[in-house]
């Protein structure tokens, strides 16, 4: 077995344990807010490694605040799942590729957050539709 597929095992184990947490996380709509909120401070502390993303994850953001404020709820709990999940990834200190390593620290948190993208595209459109309506 490569390196890559034991990493990316490992990246899919990691990301489905934040799954598990995030169903958790979202019955309690302050801790998502907090959790919300600490992923933006970070994500703004990084910003500039985040480049490739960054209106993207501006956009899960947005949406995040705005569903657990009650203000968006046209979106699948699946979803809203994913979403959390991949900001829990984000703000977990212990990734598969620590933060801490310049450069490469942040390759894992893009990958996960870019899954994210991928897997809720169709929720993130109709949101968008929706904020600029």
């Amino acid at each position: 077995m490569s390196k890559i597929q034991f990493n990316l095992k490992d990246l899919h184990k990691r990301f489905k344990k934040s799954q598990n947490r995030a169903t958790e996380l979202i019955k309690d709509k302050e801790k998502a807010k907090q959790t919300v909120d600490d992923a933006f401070e970070k994500a703004n502390a990084k910003k500039g490694d985040l480049k490739s993303i960054w209106e993207q994850l501006q956009l899960l953001f947005s949406l995040a605040k705005d569903y657990f404020n009650g203000t968006y709820k046209e979106i699948p709990i699946k979803s809203i799942i994913v979403l959390m999940a991949g900001l829990l990834y984000f703000l977990s200190p212990v990734d598969l590729i620590p933060d801490f390593l310049v450069g490469l620290g942040l390759v894992d948190d893009v990958f996960i957050i870019g899954l994210v993208i991928t897997q809720i595209t169709k929720d993130l459109e109709k949101y968008k539709s929706w904020k600029e309506a």
